[in-house]
């Protein structure tokens, strides 16, 4: 049996495969609220032979979108958008997982569909961006440093949001720690200039990191908890695999089930070689040296390069996010390629089973 289609059981949650669906934002939404389109953008992978479907950074408070367009889950009405979509997906034999997020300095941007860059304007329906320190991300407007009440408010706001995603059916929560955005900014040294418990050693820029996965726990006891992080900056003095994979063991102490691997974001001025598999490697340093399931992700396009990853020990789990949307049937297609017996092709579309 190939490794890629070996299930895999996180927090009594089992996937049925190795091979998920990143998180991929779609700048779709109408005030937060998903739409026809990621219905059927997210279910399509589910018949698919996704193990897990990861739907969208999806905002915890609406001044943490990273546009106008994103999809939030901060009130019920969004909660009971997502359920029909969470019931598309289960009953399509995947689990659903949903990506929590606040995009902190890099929010209220124009969408890349938009032929603008920058901040968005309040006249023009943007909103004051938040951050650690009032340092911005290259292009776009300072953001305000948030205070000790409104650091108290995002951890509610995470809580709140994952206990509205399992009362929507999502089965899986992945805390958006990476890319440049609130969480990962408190992390890096960058971005994070204060002289308070939540900056300077590694400890105290970890601390909301780690207040956020304890609360989020706690308002979803029965839900795979993964932390996606960006192992490196790609920049001199900035955030790294080492710390990374410290920061994973700690989250790990306080419930946190599994690692989503990614890197970069955070800085414009990141010097990277984008090649397949190019963080891989980021994924097995931290596996390796915190010793907790990770999942590699970036540029993993074919199913032996997916099978070697887990063949190799460097990950537990792929997730892939182009080649699904080049291919929404990626893993009845990896499963042919590797010869692998899956019992779970759709009865629709057997006839076109190699």
């Amino acid at each position: 049996m190939s490794l890629l289609f070996t299930p895999l059981t996180v927090h009594g949650l089992t996937a049925r495969n190795r091979l998920w669906v990143a998180p991929m934002c779609q700048y779709s939404a109408v005030d937060g609220i998903p739409q026809e389109w990621h219905h059927t953008h997210l279910t399509q992978f589910a018949s698919g032979g996704a193990g897990i479907v990861m739907a969208e950074a999806t905002a915890v408070s609406p001044e943490g979108r990273i546009s106008p367009d994103d999809t939030g889950i901060w009130s019920d009405a969004h909660r009971d958008a997502w359920a029909p979509i969470v019931r598309g997906i289960r009953s399509r034999g995947a689990l659903a997982g949903i990506q929590l997020a606040h995009a902190g300095r890099k929010a209220s941007t124009w969408s890349p569909f938009s032929d603008r860059r920058g901040t968005v304007a309040a006249e023009e329906g943007g909103w004051q961006a938040l951050g650690p320190s009032p340092i911005a991300f290259d292009g776009f407007a300072v953001p305000a440093a948030l205070d000790l009440e409104g650091l108290d408010g995002v951890v509610d706001d995470f809580a709140a949001a994952a206990r509205r995603a399992t009362e929507a059916g999502f089965q899986v929560i992945e805390i958006h720690a990476a890319h440049g955005y609130l969480l990962h900014e408190f992390l890096s040294p960058l971005s994070n200039h204060r002289a308070d418990e939540y900056g300077g050693s590694l400890e105290n820029r970890a601390r909301l990191l780690l207040r956020v996965a304890e609360a989020v726990r706690a308002a979803a006891p029965d839900a795979a908890l993964f932390v996606r992080f960006s192992a490196s900056d790609w920049a001199e003095g900035g955030w790294d695999a080492d710390e990374t994979a410290t920061v994973a063991r700690w989250a790990a102490g306080r419930g946190a089930d599994f690692f989503d691997i990614s890197s970069g974001g955070l800085v414009a001025h990141q010097q990277l070689t984008v090649g397949p598999g190019y963080q891989v490697a980021l994924a097995a340093h931290v596996r390796r040296v915190a010793g907790v399931p990770v999942n590699a992700v970036g540029m993993i396009d074919d199913a032996a390069q997916a099978e070697q990853v887990l063949a190799a020990g460097e990950a537990d789990a792929v997730m892939a996010g182009r080649e699904w949307l080049r291919d929404p049937h990626y893993a009845l297609r990896a499963a042919s390629e590797l010869g692998a017996d899956i019992d779970y092709w759709p009865v629709q579309y057997v006839r076109a089973r190699r």
